[in-house]
């Protein structure tokens, strides 16, 4: 296979895909649900999100690969398995989608009272209007692909700015990391949840097949992106987990309904608060974008009105979930319970794909690695044992 140009590299959806799942799981939902947890474990969260990023890579390559190899969306690789499953399958990813949803929604009515003071609920509201205008706007996937680079890359800067202003126990962190003074079942349901469940897991695959990156001769080019956008969100959990450290072991008291800004604030005084207020809406809104392309993507192929009128359903999508948080409210509670519903079903969305990886008439004739499948039933039954009683308990 001929190399790659870099300009398609940079410039095409193979990266964008790749920003769109790291961006997808380093939403709202991660700032807070980071700070909410980190607060409780400390240093020993390091050993959460090491989990967390294991179990990563054993959903996300097996989904990339085993989608773009037999060239078919989720769920309609789950209905020539098995007549109806994959109505299934989409139902509990777009009910995910739409729980993550209303938290990203959230995400950014916190992100804008920090930046304006405006409500949380005005905030939600006005970000509702720029998420729509970016899906009416032509060249929707060139957009999208331009928009997450950018959003990813400013959080990642920004946050890594703010680590080193807190300045953390590093070695401590790195110690704890590895062996833990304290594990939390709910920690890494609910940051797994967060960072690969539901919709999340397929994000990125989905993204690739609607830029035509398919089949078994682009496998390269798929596992470059699914190890890129594990990387990119990697480095952005670390850093932000380190900035949280760093100002708790200051003795810093953090604010109960906005805990991740009372990081920055610390960590860099009013600037830092202005900032964090810039990485949260930027996050918010991106997984916004990220949530509602890929839960619309998921029911799009079962009827041709779907994809015809696909920004109308989007539009739909973003505004049901804009409406529920302003009657709702509770930000920091949804964005940690959207997490813990998106980790019981990840289990089940990816056990459904590791079998169509072993059903010949699926693969084209493609056989799927041993030690991929492997690796993908150990993310199925750790998430499985841990996620029921979690979420049993948040109920």
């Amino acid at each position: 296979m001929k190399p790659l140009p870099k300009t398609r590299w940079w410039g095409g959806a193979t990266l964008g895909a790749a920003f769109l799942m790291a961006n997808s799981s380093i939403g709202p939902g991660f700032l807070t649900q980071t700070t909410v947890f980190t607060q409780q474990l400390l240093t020993s969260f390091g050993f959460v999100i090491l989990v967390s990023v294991v179990l990563d890579i054993g959903a996300q390559l097996n989904t990339w690969r085993i989608l773009t190899v037999s060239e078919l969306r989720a769920q309609d690789l789950a209905n020539r398995l098995l007549p109806g499953l994959g109505y299934f399958l989409a139902g509990m990813v777009i009910l995910g989608g739409f729980a993550f949803n209303i938290g990203n929604i959230a995400g950014c009515g916190l992100g804008l009272n920090v930046l304006t003071g405006l409500s949380y609920e005005k905030g939600a509201m006005l970000s509702c209007g720029v998420a729509l205008l970016l899906f009416w706007v032509r060249e929707v996937g060139k957009m999208l692909d331009g928009f997450t680079k950018v959003l990813g890359t400013v959080k990642i800067l920004l946050t890594l700015g703010i680590a080193y202003s807190a300045h953390p126990p590093l070695l401590q962190a790195l110690h704890h990391t590895l062996l833990p003074v304290k594990i939390s079942a709910a920690a890494i349901v609910t940051i797994v949840g967060g960072t690969v469940g539901g919709y999340i897991t397929f994000s990125g695959a989905h993204r690739l097949l609607d830029a035509g990156i398919k089949g078994i001769e682009s496998q390269a080019e798929v596992t470059r992106s699914a190890v890129s956008g594990i990387v990119i969100s990697t480095i952005m959990r670390f850093a932000l987990f380190l900035a949280i450290v760093g100002v708790l072991s200051q003795g810093a008291v953090l604010p109960a309904d906005n805990p991740a800004a009372g990081v920055f604030r610390v960590a860099a005084g009013e600037w830092g608060f202005r900032v964090f207020g810039v990485i949260l809406w930027s996050a918010a809104i991106s997984s916004v974008v990220g949530a509602a392309y890929t839960s619309v993507s998921f029911f799009k192929t079962f009827h041709p009105v779907f994809a015809r009128y696909e920004r109308a359903c989007i539009s739909v999508f973003i505004v049901l979930s804009t409406l529920v948080f302003v009657l709702i409210g509770k930000p920091t509670q949804l964005l940690v319970f959207a997490g813990a519903i998106n980790g019981l079903i990840l289990p089940i969305a990816l056990g459904i794909v590791l079998v169509a990886a072993t059903t010949p008439r699926l693969m084209r004739g493609y056989r799927h690695p041993r030690w991929m499948l492997a690796a993908g039933w150990v993310v199925v039954a750790v998430m499985g044992a841990l996620a029921v009683p979690v979420l049993v308990d948040l109920l």
